[in-house]
């Protein structure tokens, strides 16, 4: 029997996958009551993560679809603080950092405000407002086309900036994580800046929360193995974990 938050995800990808579905068809595919099934999508949709229908629920997310920055920030808040101290311990004095755009990158600029020497760059106008009075950090910011959905900076003139550098480590965030499929993001432009930004890094450590897991959007723009480590937190399912260990790849849970 799947754990309430496994459940709960296996909901949202079948509803995401196949558009919409009801009560009875996901009880069915659960094994579980319809009565669990419809606490959890009354759940779910508090979450946002889907609208309930008379008898079932519809999908918010087409492979396209990316919430607006405050629906995602307020989103697993506690595991993305915990992801971002872990991060933070792979920082040492002196380092150059990128940091991707995005709610968890942004826990880890906060984390990295207790450093004294490091050299931060990012493409988020959202972490570079949270960084701007670090008068200990030196700060840059790569310019580009602006995203208002993600506050983040993308296009040529962020991968232009992006090839005039080369970083110790990069934080990077994802929309979709699947083992077969990668990392993904609904926006070509993102996808080719987070490209980029994994190409000018020594080590590319990707920060993600176990909602990420199973999701697939539009674009790719990597393979796991592509990765350094992947940070995550400690209710990522071991069936993922077992998919890493074979992939080869290093990971951390916070």
């Amino acid at each position: 029997m799947l754990f309430e938050e496994e459940r709960k995800r296996s909901i949202v990808q079948y509803i995401d996958n196949h558009t919409r579905a009801s009560v009875q068809e996901l009880s069915r595919e659960l094994g579980v009551s319809e009565s669990t099934v419809r606490r959890d999508l009354k759940e779910l949709e508090e979450a946002r993560l889907l609208k309930r229908t008379h008898g079932g629920a519809v999908s918010l997310r087409g492979a396209q679809y990316e919430p607006a920055v405050p629906e995602k920030e307020e989103r697993l808040l506690e595991e993305k603080q915990r992801i971002a101290r872990k991060a933070a311990e792979l920082v040492s004095e002196g380092d150059t950092v990128l940091l991707d755009g995005g709610t968890t990158t942004l826990q880890v600029a906060r984390e990295l405000k207790a450093f004294s020497r490091l050299t931060i760059i990012t493409n988020s106008l959202l972490v570079l407002a949270e960084l701007k009075d670090s008068r200990h950090l030196d700060i840059s910011i790569t310019g580009g086309m602006l995203r208002p959905d993600t506050q983040a900076f993308v296009g040529p003139m962020t991968e232009r900036s992006l090839e005039m550098i080369r970083v110790d480590k990069a934080f990077i965030g994802t929309n979709g994580l699947d083992a077969r499929e990668g990392m993904t993001t609904p926006n070509m432009l993102e996808a080719a800046t987070k490209r980029k930004m994994i190409a000018v890094a020594k080590q590319a450590i990707l920060v993600a929360d176990h909602s990420k897991i199973g999701q697939v959007s539009f674009c790719k723009f990597a393979d796991l193995q592509e990765l350094d480590r992947c940070l995550m937190d400690a209710q990522t399912p071991d069936s993922f974990l077992r998919d890493l260990r074979q992939q080869g790849v290093n990971y951390t849970l916070a």
